[in-house]
């Protein structure tokens, strides 16, 4: 019987990075140094969000194919170039769905079934709560035991999951701090972004991107795209008109589960502006009026 391999912070972060990466950008997978150091360290879909270095990132990786969790290869193409390709998945001899599952639970940590719905949405398409809840259970009475089912705490609507692979960052310093005394039943707002109102993109662009130095243009969609200072990390949206919605937002409030925000809004009477929609832009929203009038753009970016 194969051994459960026993994972550190930094271990799980590699293999979890590189097991997103192979399913949403098969592309560019394998990963190169550079590409795995900044899918570790990416904002959105991680928890906490780390600041690995590469020379980090190169030792632990090298310990890993010593374990037999990861293999370096060769670039086919171009340069020639190391490049780094899990194999946790053929370890373990994983389904996709528990891939899936696992996958995220490596890269956020303790979760409830309705968190991992969303959050595997690109990775794995779950039918509903219940197709998680049956594949978690799967997991949990493998002879050696992938997950498990935390207790219940108070003020929990629904009990989280954890992966069997080593301690979660949380778990390691007791569950103590801000982060582990948060009441999981609320929602976590990770980040607000203005939305401002323009005639034209391009020419919005010499204004916020030139003078105010918000120089690095994360996105543009044609009708909206998002201006950020390379040095503050400052950030704001422009918007010609919502491409999808009827009103056009003052703010985009980025969380970390959009279904629990959206239950949470119906659950206390809020209008409900435009419903909860997976865009082709690859993010899950809902816009929802605030009792002063605001329209806010409530949303949870997937993992690209």
């Amino acid at each position: 019987m194969t051994e459960l391999p026993v994972l550190d912070a930094t271990e799980q972060r590699i293999l979890g990075s590189l097991l997103e990466k192979q399913t949403t950008v098969p592309a560019t997978y394998p990963l190169s140094a550079n590409a795995l150091v900044s899918a570790c360290n990416q904002s959105s879909s991680r928890d906490p969000v780390t600041d690995l270095d590469q020379q980090i990132v190169e030792r632990t990786a090298k310990s890993l194919k010593e374990r037999g969790l990861l293999r370096i290869v060769w670039s086919d193409t171009g340069r020639r170039t190391l490049k780094y390709h899990q194999i946790l998945d053929e370890y373990l001899a994983l389904e996709p769905d528990e891939r899936a599952l696992l996958t995220v639970l490596l890269l956020r940590g303790p979760q409830a079934p309705g968190e991992l719905r969303t959050r595997t949405e690109r990775l794995h398409g779950f039918a509903d709560r219940r197709e998680v809840e049956e594949c978690l259970r799967g997991m949990a009475s493998r002879p050696q035991p992938l997950v498990c089912e935390l207790e219940r705490r108070s003020g929990q609507q629904d009990p989280r999951w954890i992966h069997l692979l080593g301690a979660a960052p949380a778990q390691a310093s007791g569950e103590t701090g801000p982060a582990a005394s948060a009441d999981p039943s609320r929602i976590r707002v990770t980040q607000i972004i203005a939305d401002l109102h323009v005639p034209d993109l391009a020419a919005a662009k010499s204004f916020y991107s030139e003078y105010l130095g918000l120089a690095e243009e994360e996105f543009n969609l044609g009708w909206v795209a998002r201006h950020t200072s390379p040095a503050s990390r400052a950030t704001l949206q422009v918007m010609t008109s919502d491409a999808t919605a009827p009103v056009d937002p003052v703010v985009s409030v980025m969380v970390d589960d959009v279904e629990l925000a959206y239950r949470q809004a119906q659950e206390r009477g809020y209008e409900i502006v435009h419903p909860l929609t997976t865009e082709a832009w690859g993010v899950t929203r809902f816009f929802v009026r605030a009792p002063d009038g605001n329209v806010l753009n409530v949303v949870q970016q997937h993992a690209s």
